[in-house]
């Protein structure tokens, strides 16, 4: 699925509070970038089309937060991977709806959404995370 819309974070963001999960594809070269980024990677061109990324990935990697930053500290430990989607994309993102010791190496897990704290000063888009497929 590919949609016209301004090419901006703050779109990234309204695609993530609308429960999608959207990169940006270069018209010149195919290339796939999640997040969005102004400028191409691969050919340098600043041409890109909104697609709906498949929300489905494995574990490649994870750590555990014990000391957190000030805004997440209510959830320490928690849990932060990164995650290869389709075309080899690679994204990072807290595990959440599993126990720290049930996360494996190469478990399967699907993006979800939610809103931004209204207490939170910071950040205050909606936000995505993993939890297991």
């Amino acid at each position: 699925m590919s949609e016209q819309a301004p090419f901006t974070i703050e779109q990234f963001y309204k695609y993530i509070s609308q429960g999608k999960l959207m990169g940006g594809k270069c018209k010149k070269c195919g290339k796939i970038h999640l997040p969005p980024r102004p400028l191409c990677d691969k050919c340098f061109s600043k041409e890109f089309e909104w697609i709906q990324i498949q929300p489905k990935g494995k574990l490649l990697t994870y750590t555990i937060i014990y000391v957190a930053p000030p805004q997440f500290q209510q959830m320490a430990p928690y849990a932060v991977g990164i995650i290869q989607l389709e075309n080899d994309l690679k994204i990072p993102g807290m595990i959440k709806e599993v126990t720290l010791e049930q996360i494996k190496i190469g478990m399967n897990l699907t993006v979800a959404f939610e809103a931004s704290p209204t207490t939170s000063q910071w950040p205050q888009w909606p936000r995505y995370y993993f939890k297991p497929a």
